[in-house]
């Protein structure tokens, strides 16, 4: 059985909520020391710096694009009221785009994010 490393997808399901998932991408390149997933195209990277007390209000991710804390800790929270917090080393995917023909509701789409604890988030964003 191959490898895999486990997608965390934060994405915009059929009722235009954003909703986490997990997926598995296997992991087929490399050898037994190093497995790798095949290469994936990349619309560039960018570095964030977001301070104690940062929290966004709903929005939608403008690109698909995967997010990797470097430092700190984010939480990001759903319509529905759950939330997911992620730290140092662990990632999702953010993928809840805007539904194609719709006009942005704050009661409807999106997540926030925000910063917890007492340290600054540092991200790492890596459009898709």
């Amino acid at each position: 059985m191959l490898p895999t490393f486990t997608q965390v997808r934060l994405f915009t399901d059929d009722d235009g909520r954003a909703r986490f998932a997990e997926s598995a991408i296997a992991l087929t390149e490399g050898n037994a020391q190093a497995a790798l997933s095949p290469l994936m195209p990349s619309g560039g990277c960018q570095l964030r710096l977001s301070p104690v007390g940062f929290r966004s209000q709903f929005h939608c991710s403008t690109t698909p694009q995967w997010v990797f804390i470097l430092g700190g800790q984010m939480e990001i929270g759903l319509q529905d009221g759950s939330s997911r917090s992620f730290g140092p080393g662990e990632h999702f995917y953010s993928d809840d785009t805007l539904p194609d023909g719709a006009s942005f509701d704050p009661a409807v789409h999106g997540h926030w994010s925000r910063q917890v604890g007492p340290e600054p988030l540092v991200t790492a964003f890596v459009r898709g």
